[in-house]
């Protein structure tokens, strides 16, 4: 727009938008989501796939709407996974439920293994991100993220 001054940036980047913060997350983000697409596709997982196995296996009986606000995907977008997952065999859910829409959802015997498996080759990209950093400052960086996560959802 013409005419209008810049906008600041909210801290000392010089002027850089690959110095920012959010730019910077998203980069640690992209590059934990490539090594895990890259593990998972050894396990015939997706990311959204094992990220509903891991909150089922915290969380039996979640309802759809629930796995995908904890997995981060829309309920369309869930719908598939969770039909992937059924066809797989890694997931069950009724056919029918009693009362209300919600089907109740639990791994198999297979989704648990399968889930164990995939925990091993997710957990050791985990720690070689962790690793990275010592661990007296790990503890705070974690508290950093809630806070900003805080600090964007009021």
């Amino acid at each position: 727009m013409k005419g209008r001054p810049p906008v600041a940036t909210p801290h000392p980047a010089d002027d850089d938008v690959l110095s920012h913060v959010g730019y910077r997350l998203k980069r640690a983000h992209a590059a934990l989501r490539g090594a895990m697409d890259k593990a998972l596709r050894e396990h015939g997982l997706t990311v959204p796939q094992y990220a509903c196995l891991e909150v089922l296996a915290a969380r039996p009986g979640m309802s759809n709407a629930d796995l995908a606000r904890a997995t981060f995907v829309t309920r369309q977008s869930m719908n598939v996974v969770m039909r992937g997952l059924q066809t797989a065999g890694l997931i069950e859910r009724p056919d029918t439920v009693e009362a209300g829409r919600a089907r109740p959802t639990t791994l198999t015997p297979e989704g648990r293994r399968v889930l164990r498996a995939a925990q091993k080759a997710v957990y050791a990209i985990e720690a070689r991100m962790t690793d990275a950093i010592a661990p007296r400052r790990l503890a705070a960086l974690l508290e950093d993220f809630d806070r900003m996560t805080r600090a964007l959802e009021e």
